[in-house]
């Protein structure tokens, strides 16, 4: 039986939820200034010591819900895996792993690891031997380890399944239900998921006791500030060459709807790199983003549609689960989503912190239904308009140039370089770069990047190579 929050009496700030000194710091540091509502309702209970079941959306605030207390329930000086979160993608798990790492920055000794693939498992099991505090994990990896014995699972007191509808739809509920028989009875667990199907209730029933169940009721209240468009493929003279048909019909979207930021969705990775082929014919700065990357591959096409110097990213749903983008202007759906929620998980990623967002979808004839499925869910009417632009063929300029550009840099972590260098180095004289030309800057292990305003990327890379980081010469490639 599920318990439900008492409205009433709740918190408003984050002093009101008798967190530790260092957590307060932690979370100052990151600029929060007001809880939203899902850490309002769950971070209190879950510092009580309560199992939570909660169905929040993306950017909703679940991750910071979660991390939290966690971090003030770990014993640090016993350097024991006590927190567990499992995550369907690799990207997830490294936004998390991100995430706790910001928050925890003021826990002196606090070590957390990914267990994910793309990375070599020995390297990971000598991670776990010398002992973290949280785990990170996809659930194929995870089971690995645990065949392996390369993990001790018995010292949990905190787990936490995320997204775990997407973990059942990926096909990995065999794997879970493994490692949640392989962990101590006496526990803490979160579920969280984006949809309460019987699949999710009879994970809860089996692995929870008592839980207390969130619903966010906004998820669609944040799609007012999206316009959705809806543009049907226009038939060519030969009904067999469908898929021209719909990539020229792709074509003229983009002429209409021409924006910075843009993800195309497509439900088979087959279709990305057809796309990609098109966009690349057009000279368009793009790339795809699909399970068949190395990890390392997929974490620089990230970095660089995030910090602006790719223009459109083309992905499966897969691929972009856990995809944490500040502002992204434009999402188009090149194939209609499976399922009506997916569409809403779709364009929720545009028209996200006040912001105004477009979402275009593309419609093949005969898939009425589908339509019919999401708007009687969104409870919107898509906008139908002509798309003009009928005799268009290929793309403008405006979109072969990137916002921005990004530079290698041969030196990172391991060589103490921190972002305030690379800044300071960029921004001192003479020669100076504006700090308003200077974008994200990420520190890797044993590189970094940096992403300048594609008319000042030249001159930054000038300075750079011609001048000294920490009194240190690098050397400095232009990568994107």
């Amino acid at each position: 039986m599920s318990e439900t929050v008492n409205e009433n009496n709740l918190p408003t700030s984050f002093s009101d939820f008798a967190l530790s000194a260092r957590a307060i710091k932690g979370i100052t540091a990151l600029g929060y200034k007001e809880p939203t509502s899902i850490q309002i309702k769950a971070t209190p209970a879950l510092l009580k010591g309560l199992d939570i079941i909660g169905q929040s959306p993306t950017g909703s605030g679940k991750t910071v819900a979660f991390i939290l207390p966690l971090l003030e329930k770990l014993n640090l000086e016993n350097c024991v895996n006590q927190g567990l979160i499992l995550c369907p993608t690799r990207e997830l798990c490294l936004q998390v792993v991100s995430e706790i790492k910001k928050l925890g920055r003021f826990y002196e000794g606090l070590q957390v690891t990914a267990l994910i693939g793309g990375v070599p498992g020995r390297e990971q099991a000598k991670v776990l031997e010398k002992g973290v505090h949280i785990v990170v994990a996809t659930p194929g990896r995870l089971a690995d380890h645990i065949d392996r014995h390369q993990i001790n699972l018995q010292p949990l007191i905190y787990v936490v399944l995320d997204e775990a509808d997407k973990m059942l739809e990926m096909g990995f509920e065999k794997e879970v239900q493994y490692i949640m028989r392989s962990l101590p009875k006496k526990r803490q667990t979160l579920l969280f998921s984006a949809t309460f199907q019987d699949n999710i209730q009879s994970l809860s029933q089996r692995y929870q006791n008592n839980p207390l169940h969130l619903k966010e009721e906004d998820t669609l209240s944040k799609l007012l500030s999206i316009k959705e468009y809806l543009y049907e493929v226009e038939m060519g003279k030969n009904p067999s060459d469908a898929l021209q048909n719909k990539i020229n019909t792709l074509s003229r979207v983009l002429h209409k709807h021409s924006k910075g930021t843009t993800i195309i969705f497509c439900n088979q990775k087959l279709m990305l790199a057809e796309i990609h082929k098109f966009l690349n014919k057009n000279d368009v700065n793009s790339a795809i983003l699909s399970g068949d990357l190395e990890q390392r591959d997929r974490e620089r096409v990230i970095t660089f549609f995030r910090n602006g110097s790719i223009r459109i990213l083309i992905a499966t749903d897969v691929a972009a689960r856990g995809l944490d983008i500040e502002h992204i202007e434009l999402v188009i759906n090149f194939d209609l989503p499976p399922q009506a929620e997916t569409y809403v998980h779709r364009i929720g990623r545009t028209g996200r912190a006040g912001r105004e967002g477009v979402a275009v979808s593309i419609m093949n004839p005969g898939e009425d239904i589908k339509i019919i499925g999401i708007e009687k869910l969104t409870g919107r009417t898509m906008i139908r308009e002509s798309l003009g632009f009928k005799n268009q063929h290929g793309l403008n300029s405006s979109f072969q140039v990137a916002k921005m550009q990004t530079l290698h840099i041969s030196g990172g972590k391991k060589d103490k370089l921190r972002a305030a260098d690379i800044l300071g180095s960029l921004t001192a004289q003479p020669d100076a770069i504006e700090a308003a030309e200077i974008g994200k800057i990420d520190i890797q292990d044993h590189y970094s990047f940096v992403a300048i305003t594609s008319g000042q990327a030249e001159r930054a890379f000038n300075k750079l190579r011609n001048s000294r980081i920490k009194g240190r010469k690098f050397s400095i490639k232009t990568v994107k």
